[in-house]
């Protein structure tokens, strides 16, 4: 459904409660603006991530079945997992 506003001397515009509503737009949160053509297109600047239960969190992670880990080795592994990830 499309809907007709009006921009203020100021440049602002309002965007209606059931789109934020919908989008989940708090007072107050950042939006990215760029433009396509003549389209302007606003985003939420960080898409809010999905929440899932501890049942549901369980449930998609696989169990580890293998050897104990010490944690300084995790530790270290992921260390070197970044680094590779950021050159």
């Amino acid at each position: 459904m499309g809907y007709e506003i009006t921009m203020s001397s100021r440049g602002q515009v309002v965007i209606p409660k059931d789109v934020r509503d919908a989008l989940d737009l708090k007072s107050g949160e950042k939006l990215n603006v760029h433009r396509e053509g003549r389209r302007i297109i606003l985003e939420p600047a960080v898409l809010p991530r999905e929440r899932i239960s501890y049942a549901e969190f369980r449930r998609r992670v696989p169990r580890y079945e293998g050897p104990p880990v010490a944690v300084g080795d995790m530790t270290d592994r992921i260390g070197e997992l970044f680094r590779d990830w950021k050159d």
